[in-house]
């Protein structure tokens, strides 16, 4: 059993898997920004064009509710194809893609930066430059 528990521990503790956990909770908290921008800011705006109804009431009813009936008769509840909730799921899902999308390009950006940027040459010590010296006057002398 100590086996186990300390192969966990090495597991739980790489970075990766910490990374892997903040993105989560970053994540799950963007995706509640982002519904509340959807649900509180740009659909009432849209709602507008629906004459003030709102996205979360456009419907198809297939059947539509009746109460229950004194002689016994149960009630039914009604049966709806509710596409306003769905084009608003679409709406979350496109911002949240977008944004997805422009912070991964932000960070290509900066990878493809470190990686094309050359890595500096280091200063040739004392004994590198008098070898060399040595290298050019016997080049010099091998002409004559």
């Amino acid at each position: 059993m100590g086996k186990f528990l300390q192969d966990f521990k090495e597991f739980a503790m790489k970075g990766n898997v910490i990374d892997m956990a903040v993105g989560v909770i970053v994540g799950g908290a963007f995706g509640k920004i982002v519904s509340s921008l959807v649900n509180d800011i740009i659909m009432p705006v849209i709602s507008i064009v629906t004459g003030g109804e709102g996205y979360k009431n456009l419907k198809y009813v297939i059947t539509e509710a009746k109460p229950a009936t004194a002689d016994g008769v149960a009630a039914v509840e009604e049966v709806a194809i509710n596409y306003g909730l769905f084009i608003q799921n679409i709406v979350d899902f496109l911002i949240i893609a977008f944004s997805i999308f422009i912070a991964l390009r932000v960070i290509m950006k900066f990878k493809k930066k470190e990686e094309e940027a050359p890595a500096p040459v280091p200063e040739p010590s004392a004994e590198e430059k008098t070898l060399i010296e040595i290298r050019d006057l016997l080049k010099e002398q091998a002409k004559k």
